[in-house]
């Protein structure tokens, strides 16, 4: 039996949803499908593409849409600080680009939408207008509750068979930051800090990151850390 929406229900729905999601007819569809018990339509990544906006956190999966929860205040400033660190050194040095979210990178069976990127210089050819076609030379997760499973498993397991050349995962809850590389047979391995407990990035030849400064309340000075770099 077809489910109707019927304005009551459609009413209801109002009532419980974001406004952002009500307003947007391929979500409201894919509610009607879910609410009937009915598989809803699968969507090619250039529908994909076509549909997501920068107010949606969405990730496309085996041509499934996953909608993602709003990140946390602490997650966007470590987020934000990552970004300005990064940026300011890789422009200086003329490594590549840095991105931060939302960005997609496509890969060969989805497209995630990772916290930060890098990019080389060699690899500029993938920066499309939208997205990131292929994958990055390092991709940044900062991980949030309700995406642990993702960024410690499916993720993992997809950047890896990406051949994504350095993948870190941090975790601000447990205060855990793991850095990982492929090694010569397309692994992950995690790396170890230096004997001054910095780690040293292999796809950014001259930057070093002190782990616990992920963890300061309030989060170090740019400035400071840029000088503790040799940025400026």
């Amino acid at each position: 039996m077809e489910f109707e929406l019927t304005p009551e229900i459609e009413e209801r729905i109002a009532e419980s949803l974001p406004e952002w999601v009500i307003r947007r007819p391929e979500l409201r569809r894919r509610l009607q499908h879910a609410l009937a018990g009915t598989p809803a339509n699968r969507m090619t990544f250039e529908e994909f593409l076509d549909w997501v906006e920068e107010d949606i956190r969405a990730e496309w999966v085996d041509g499934e849409v996953i909608i993602m929860s709003p990140v946390s205040l602490r997650h966007q400033q470590l987020s934000d600080w990552l970004t300005a660190i990064l940026l300011a050194f890789v422009e200086t040095e003329g490594l590549g680009t840095v991105l931060s979210a939302p960005i997609q990178m496509r890969l060969q069976e989805s497209s995630r939408e990772p916290d930060l990127v890098f990019v080389a210089q060699k690899n500029a050819h993938r920066l499309k207008k939208t997205y990131v076609d292929g994958p990055a030379d390092l991709v940044i997760e900062i991980v949030s509750p309700e995406s642990v499973g993702r960024d410690r498993g499916e993720k993992y397991q997809e950047y890896e068979a990406a051949g994504i050349p350095e993948y870190w995962l941090i975790d601000p809850a447990r205060e855990q930051a793991e850095m990982y590389l492929l090694d010569q047979k397309g692994r992950y391995q995690l790396q170890r800090v230096d004997e001054e407990h910095h780690y040293h990035a292999r796809q950014l030849p001259g930057f070093w990151l002190d782990p616990t400064w992920l963890w300061q309340d309030p989060l170090p000075k740019i400035l400071d850390v840029l000088r503790e770099l040799a940025v400026i």
